[in-house]
């Protein structure tokens, strides 16, 4: 009863607001609370018509509203008024995935190009997988296996140099199963004896290809500078 009344305010305020063509240019009366109320939820509603709706007609909207309420002949039926619906959201839909689509080959054309940058430079190796590193300084150790436990210092940043994690910040090295993060660490990390630093360009296939991840876009090629101080052997 309560989400019933509520919309029917929501709904009722807009078709005030829009009614007879827009004659009454006037302000609206906000005297009593109901008419607070009723002007509240009406913005309310109207600021989210106009992010999700731009091209509403508001004619249109309020004469469908009219009719309903006033229980006249509508001048659809409503099977069709749910097959418009479902079109403009299928349609809308479509529009997102194909901007998202856009921005994911963007990026993945960014990052093919920033990967070949990095290649180019000095000191810079490159595996089968595609994996690109750096050695900052050589250890002593042993090398990691991928079924091991390593402990690192890292810090990870997209290509525009920007931190998205970072174990330094934190003031605390972590300890992960080698078997447990993107390839491109399970890799890069057993080319590292313990006590050597690298830097790691990794592209987005062996990273988070294209969906992504919180802070990281899809198809972000990324840098990680990596500490290994320690291995624990696997069982």
């Amino acid at each position: 009863m309560k989400k019933t009344l509520i919309a029917t305010l929501i709904m009722s305020s807009v078709a005030f607001a829009y009614a007879d063509d827009h004659k009454d240019t006037s302000p609206a009366t906000l005297d009593s609370k109901e008419q607070k109320l009723g002007y509240s939820l009406g913005t309310m509603l109207g600021t989210r018509m106009s992010q999700n709706f731009s091209d509403l007609d508001v004619k249109s909207f309020v004469a469908g509203f009219e009719d309903a309420t006033a229980d006249k002949e509508l001048q659809m039926t409503m099977e069709e008024v749910t097959q418009t619906i479902q079109a403009y959201q299928q349609e809308e839909m479509e529009k997102a995935q194909l901007a998202q689509q856009k921005v994911a080959e963007e990026a993945k054309a960014a990052s093919e190009a920033w990967l070949k940058e990095k290649e180019a430079e000095d000191s810079v190796q490159k595996t089968e997988s595609g994996l690109l590193y750096k050695v900052i300084t050589t250890g002593e150790g042993e090398k990691p296996a991928a079924t091991d436990t390593v402990k690192v210092d890292y810090e990870g940043t997209l290509m525009d140099g920007s931190v998205f994690d970072s174990s330094y910040q934190r003031g605390e090295a972590i300890t992960f199963p080698l078997n447990g993060v993107i390839p491109g660490w399970t890799e890069g990390l057993q080319l590292m004896p313990v006590g050597s630093k690298y830097e790691l360009y990794i592209p987005a296939d062996l990273a988070y290809g294209p969906g992504g991840t919180g802070p990281i876009p899809p198809n972000a090629a990324l840098k990680f500078v990596v500490e290994l101080h320690g291995i624990e052997k696997a069982e």
